[in-house]
């Protein structure tokens, strides 16, 4: 779990997110600050689907080594 939580791209989206809350405290909401806080979410949910993904692939090569044991 710690490889998940401190992993540079979730740190990286959180470090951009609270630097785009402090830059938009005091400007007004405009088309720029709409497309910035969507392009944080896409970052934010690559980097899930990434930890996603690299869960599943450990997941599935502690299952092929079950499956190999069995095997033999």
């Amino acid at each position: 779990m710690r490889n998940y939580l401190f992993g540079s791209g979730l740190i990286s989206a959180v470090t951009s997110g609270v630097a785009l809350l402090r830059g938009s405290k005091d400007t007004p909401f405009t088309w720029r600050a709409v497309l910035a806080w969507i392009s944080w979410g896409i970052s934010v949910a690559l980097v899930i689907g990434a930890i996603i993904d690299m869960r599943r692939e450990r997941e599935s090569e502690a299952v092929a080594r079950i499956a190999e044991k069995k095997r033999r």
